[in-house]
């Protein structure tokens, strides 16, 4: 009976070891989530207690991949520099889960994912990659889509992820209606302007003397234009030092692409109506029929090196020439960023939102000693081949993504941390952080209500309803690494005076249409591949409806202006 006794106790001994060290371990991840509420993740949409019972889900649901060492990669933006620096080390410690988050240039996370893509190699877990890739991504079979992992492991969706809460859903989803990236960061690119400048009453009479309307918002690029010269060549000089009434970036560079295939031609109004994006012919100028791409050119019916493009191209050539400071033609897109923060520039029609932080640092000279921004942003104006219901410019969602190439486990580790990164918990203090919203619950929350007088109009122009005209890259694009690369190449053509516009414009579209006819001989799509249009007379396509557009006779309308104040008042 004694031996009995002794191994019946002996028996319980590591069930006791494993008991305790089960509930240190839950204590430990217990103390480290209210760590961390307590210390960073202070504002959220959440109570304190709804936020520690959302980080003790992914507690529990990260057990069976504890001690794992996972790798993600995201370009160098502050939102992301948040991310690996401040997130990746609070979900090791609640979750037990490393996470090794690389900070990579944009063209180098498309290179690392297209390289993951051809060759099957698991480079990295997870991806924040642009939802510009959208129709790469639900054409060839590479990406595993959201809807796809939820489905599959249930368990490991949150249940506090509130899909319907996101405001960029529409841009990560196929033509399939599955969801094949989760945004992590949002951000627009839109018109900029000294509003200081603008309300001073002798530049305003001045403008009106000279142009006959009032100086404010430009509503068409007519006024724009107006604007652009108006400081460039009349006022010249304010306060002792020299102003450009533009700014811009013209060199050869890849960064030089963004800057059209981010929306300037459907700012001009090039494509067709629809959104997120222009059908059949989106904003790259690239038709489709059906779901399949039939060609950029506007002998295949496309709109790339049509009249709205031509002209698009024509003002950004001008205008950068004209109105913008001369070393302008010499920068990249990260070179001319800080630009207008240094107080020269009276107004730039195509700016991201992105910089919103580091334009309202305090002892700039476009900040006001009390931290309140002497400049704003407002809608971007439109061009004269724009019609409403277009789209009217570009939002660059960047949005977690995940490869069939990567193993399970991972890509499921992986798929904890971008929930996490998007938590409720979290996302509120990230918002601030980087400026560039995702949820609909944070844009409406106090805290941004608070900051709102300090950021320019972000805050409003994210809770208005313009906001809804501003999307990225659609589906209408195959192989976004592809065909982007191309971009900046015959643009540069224009920018440099190497060739005209049109010049430049065909090359470009005759381009596009030799990599989808290659894309289309090899088959390589899964479904809605590319299917070329027989080339036929321009004039056939130029007078049907729709895009491509023939030539307006008259391409400078009259210059139209909206008082800032009034446009925000229409929002509210």
């Amino acid at each position: 009976m004694y031996n009995n006794k002794k191994k019946l106790v002996l028996a319980a001994i590591p069930f006791a070891v494993a008991l305790n060290s089960a509930n240190l371990w839950a204590d430990q991840y217990s103390d480290a989530a209210q760590k961390w509420v307590d210390s960073e993740f202070t504002v959220s949409t959440l109570s304190e207690a709804e936020r520690i019972k959302e980080l003790a889900w992914f507690t529990k649901a990260a057990e069976r991949f504890r001690g794992m060492e996972i790798n993600v990669a995201s370009e160098t933006l502050t939102t992301h520099k948040y991310e690996s620096q401040v997130l990746a080390k609070a979900f090791y410690e609640i979750t037990g889960i490393k996470v090794n988050h690389d900070l990579i240039q944009e063209g180098d996370v498309v290179e690392k994912l297209q390289t993951q893509m051809q060759s099957g190699r698991n480079i990295y877990d997870a991806y924040v990659n642009d939802s510009d890739l959208i129709g790469t991504h639900f054409r060839y079979g590479k990406v595993v889509p959201i809807t796809d992992m939820m489905n599959e492991e249930p368990s490991l969706k949150s249940p506090t992820l509130d899909l319907g809460d996101f405001i960029g859903l529409n841009f990560t989803s196929g033509p399939d209606g599955k969801l094949y990236q989760l945004p992590t960061q949002q951000f627009a690119n839109l018109y900029w302007f000294r509003y200081d400048w603008f309300q001073r009453p002798e530049l305003k009479q001045q403008f009106k003397d000279i142009y006959g309307y009032e100086l404010g918002v430009p509503v068409n690029w007519s006024a724009y234009e107006d604007i652009a010269e108006f400081f460039t060549k009349h006022v010249g000089e304010i306060d002792g030092e020299k102003v450009y009434g533009h700014m811009d970036y013209g060199k050869k560079d890849p960064s030089l692409g963004w800057r059209f295939t981010d929306a300037w031609f459907s700012m001009a109004g090039a494509g067709d109506k629809g959104l997120p994006n222009g059908l059949p012919v989106d904003e790259w100028g690239i038709r489709v029929e059906g779901c399949n791409p039939v060609g950029s050119s506007v002998a295949r019916g496309g709109a790339t090196n049509g009249p709205a493009a031509v002209y698009a191209t024509t003002k950004y050539v001008d205008w950068l020439r004209q109105y913008a400071p001369p070393e302008a033609q010499g920068m990249t897109f990260s070179e001319s960023g800080p630009v207008p923060a240094q107080g020269s520039v009276a107004q730039q029609i195509f700016w991201y939102t992105a910089f919103t932080a580091d334009m309202t640092q305090k002892g700039l000279p476009v900040v006001n000693e009390d931290g309140t921004p002497k400049w704003r942003m407002a809608p971007s104006p439109r061009g004269p081949y724009w019609e409403e219901g277009m789209k009217l410019g570009y939002q660059d969602v960047g949005a977690w993504t995940f490869m069939n190439s990567t193993p399970e486990d991972r890509r499921n580790a992986a798929w904890l941390y971008a929930q996490f990164t998007t938590a409720k918990t979290v996302s509120l203090k990230k918002t601030l952080v980087g400026l560039t919203p995702i949820r609909e619950s944070d844009i409406n929350s106090p805290e941004m209500q608070e900051a709102a007088p300090f950021l320019g109009g972000l805050v409003e122009f994210y809770k208005g309803p313009a906001r809804e005209q501003w999307s990225p890259t659609g589906i209408n694009v195959p192989d976004y690494p592809k065909l982007a690369q191309l971009w900046w190449q015959y643009i540069s053509q224009a920018a440099s005076g190497e060739a005209t516009p049109q010049e430049a414009l065909n090359g470009l579209a005759e381009a596009q249409d030799k990599v989808l006819n290659r894309l289309e001989r090899a088959r390589v799509h899964d479904n809605c591949g590319p299917k070329l249009n027989e080339p036929r007379d321009e004039s056939y396509w130029l007078s049907q409806p729709g895009a491509p557009k023939a030539k307006l006779a008259n391409e400078k309308v009259q210059g139209k202006t909206v008082d800032y104040d009034e446009l925000i008042r229409s929002w509210e």
